[in-house]
């Protein structure tokens, strides 16, 4: 199971050229650039470290790419994600987010239930990576996604 999270989040990952080709159209629109990483991939997890600083006057492709592949060796094991801010309208919205980079195994999600009074259920879900400390999530899966004998 993949975290689904951003635009093509039902696809298989894009390859390097298919990246290339959104960071044109980002580009072609003068939107800026940022790229992030985590290991903790809750969706409400809308805080995650920031790979360097954003992109705000790069122009040039080859360069947003040469970063986001820098960010995917420095965090093989992490999720790497890029987005795209459009500052047409007086504030710095986000315009495209997608997923550049995963763990090669994601251990998923439980579905945890609460129940409460008038017979209220509420569920949460709950990454297996996140039963780890930060920095020690996915250290037991090798990059090459087999697990060490």
């Amino acid at each position: 199971m993949h975290l689904t999270q951003g635009t093509f989040s039902y696809l298989p990952a894009l390859s390097d050229e298919e990246i290339a080709a959104q960071v044109r159209y980002a580009l072609d629109h003068e939107w800026s650039i940022s790229i992030e990483h985590t290991d903790d991939p809750h969706p409400r997890n809308v805080y995650w470290e920031m790979w360097a600083l954003p992109m705000f006057d790069v122009t040039d492709v080859t360069a947003v790419l040469a970063e986001v592949n820098r960010c995917r060796r420095a965090h093989p094991q992490q999720y790497v994600k890029l987005n795209a801010y459009d500052r047409s309208k007086g504030r710095q919205t986000t315009a495209l987010s997608f997923i550049v980079n995963r763990p090669a195994h994601e251990p998923g999600f439980r579905v945890e239930r609460q129940e409460s009074s008038d017979r209220r259920i509420r569920y949460t879900l709950h990454a297996y990576a996140a039963d780890k400390p930060t920095g020690h999530r996915y250290e037991d899966f090798p990059v090459n996604g087999s697990k060490e004998q």
